[in-house]
């Protein structure tokens, strides 16, 4: 069976495409999952997409992929910048994690340059809008080999 990767995505990114445009784009987050999904099946890798306002669901998908999946990309949207808890639960997890971000936050107001998420992170796509999701899945589909060896 081929590894596993989850793809977390935080909150109001099912808002994407409907929520100002002129920063995150017009894909919707559907766009992006069956891009993912294309291009790791590209990999020979599966994928369980995933979306939640609720920073208690992140954690347990966090939790629950410690068991489920070779690596995680994640997109923390708003906890970026506020969730020790997120932090933790990534500091539990053995593999590959690629942090995403659709827009460049180092060019958004001051509180978005600092990330929890990247003290954890294997690497950080930022300001790549919807394609930094194939940057990441392309990143962790070599890492993943690359533990494999």
């Amino acid at each position: 069976m081929a590894p596993e990767i989850y793809i977390i995505n935080g909150p109001n990114l099912n808002l994407l495409g409907k929520r100002q445009p002129h920063i995150y784009g017009h894909e919707t987050l559907a766009d992006v999952e069956v891009e993912c999904v294309r291009v790791a099946g590209e990999h020979g890798l599966r994928v369980r997409f995933l979306q939640s306002n609720a920073e208690f669901e992140i954690i347990n998908w966090i939790h629950e992929a410690r068991e489920a999946a070779a690596g995680i990309v994640i997109n923390p949207a708003a906890f970026t910048h506020t969730s020790v808890a997120i932090l933790d639960a990534l500091n539990t997890f053995d593999h590959p994690i690629i942090e995403v971000h659709i827009s460049n936050v180092h060019k958004r107001e001051a509180f978005r340059h600092h990330s929890y998420v990247s003290a954890i992170a294997s690497g950080v796509i930022a300001g790549f809008g919807t394609q930094g999701y194939v940057f990441a899945v392309q990143r962790l589909a070599f890492l993943i080999k690359a533990q494999q060896a």
